[in-house]
């Protein structure tokens, strides 16, 4: 008699489906991602209390929402932190099953699962995850293209779409989710992510910088396609930018997005035409960089932009980190190229440290 077949693991085929961040503006967020970072506007959502937008580049699928009532989680939100991500929706192949597993492994049910009448095949149900940032878990085949949330119109885009005109960004999809965290938490974040969400460990390190200190653990979907990379300050050392985004933000949240991009130098060099400004790089670094890894000709590109380079066993990567233009200055983003590597390397993390820390204090003297 063959052997029973073995029923769908729900929580290994999750996936990132959209970000959705709060926004004081709607229509000042909006257009500032289409003119900065070539978003194009895919759908749109709107009630007597929220006004939405879904913008695309690549499979980077962000949701704006303002909220046009107290009522709205989202005015809430802003009151409390600022702009920022509220929202990492995840994508499940069955949205019960997922819940049923993540509930036994500690997930707290913040929103029942719902069947949406103009998508019945469309389950959502919400959980928690850190601060007040939350997972909606979405209904959808994995193998499925970039969607909508539930609820959206569409909206047709141009064939000439956004870039017309400029230097094309390509930006790929979404690379890692930074968290900043309160002292305490990170190892039971770690947990949940592990026994709720079936996420896997796959990356620790403790930075030391000056007299600053931070713990960093990373944790990845089993599926490989949802990254958050987690970090809380050591209280043991002096105050710093950890510390300043818990303070400004009002608890833990999300630091930074990142981007992934095929060349990072081009990205960037089409991005600051655009109006991005970016975090310089000491000269010493490049003086240095060339007897870490062998980059050939491709250092004086990177000396050029004040694209960071890293390597591990895999491959090299590039990244580059954004001045924040945030008025608490908690929220910043990241393009990355990734050329085989496929960990995040203590000199990489250092050197974000190193150049958030130094935008921190004061630092203005930013490439063009």
């Amino acid at each position: 008699m063959p052997d029973a077949v073995e029923k769908a693991d729900p929580l290994g085929e999750l996936s990132l489906d959209y970000v959705e961040m709060y926004v004081e503006h709607l229509d000042a967020s909006v257009q500032d991602w289409i003119d900065k970072y070539a978003f194009a506007i895919v759908g749109t959502s709107e009630s007597s209390e929220h006004r939405s937008a879904a913008l695309r580049h690549g499979r980077i699928t962000l949701v704006l929402t303002e909220g046009v009532s107290e009522r709205h989680p989202a005015s809430a939100y802003v009151l409390a932190h600022g702009e920022g991500v509220a929202d990492l929706a995840l994508r499940t192949p069955d949205v019960r099953a997922a819940l049923a597993t993540a509930v036994a492994g500690g997930a707290r049910v913040l929103r029942g699962p719902v069947v949406h009448p103009a998508d019945r095949t469309r389950l959502t149900t919400v959980v928690g995850g850190f601060g007040d940032v939350v997972h909606t878990l979405v209904q959808r085949d994995p193998r499925e293209g970039p969607g909508l949330p539930v609820g959206f119109v569409p909206v047709a885009v141009p064939a000439q779409a956004a870039d017309a005109g400029s230097e094309q960004v390509e930006l790929l999809e979404l690379d890692h989710v930074a968290v900043c965290l309160n002292s305490g938490e990170l190892q039971p974040t770690v947990d949940f992510y592990r026994e709720a969400l079936g996420f896997r460990h796959v990356f620790e390190e403790r930075i030391v910088v000056g007299a600053q200190a931070m713990e960093s653990k990373v944790v990845q979907s089993r599926s490989g396609t949802v990254t958050l990379t987690l970090i809380e300050p050591d209280l043991a050392h002096r105050a710093g930018q950890i510390d300043e985004f818990l303070k400004d933000h009002q608890g833990a949240g999300v630091q930074h997005l990142a981007f992934s991009s095929p060349d990072a130098v081009r990205a960037v060099r089409a991005l600051r035409r655009r109006g991005v400004t970016f975090l310089s790089t000491p000269a010493a670094y490049y003086d240095r960089l060339g007897a870490r890894i062998d980059l050939g000709d491709r250092i004086d590109d990177l000396r050029a932009t004040h694209v960071l380079a890293d390597e591990d066993h895999g491959g090299q990567l590039f990244q580059i980190f954004t001045a924040s233009t945030h008025p608490r200055r908690t929220l910043f983003f990241e393009v990355i190229e990734r050329q085989g590597a496929r960990t995040f390397g203590s000199a990489n993390i250092k050197a974000l440290y190193e150049a958030v820390e130094s935008e921190r204090t004061g630092q203005r003297d930013f490439p063009r």
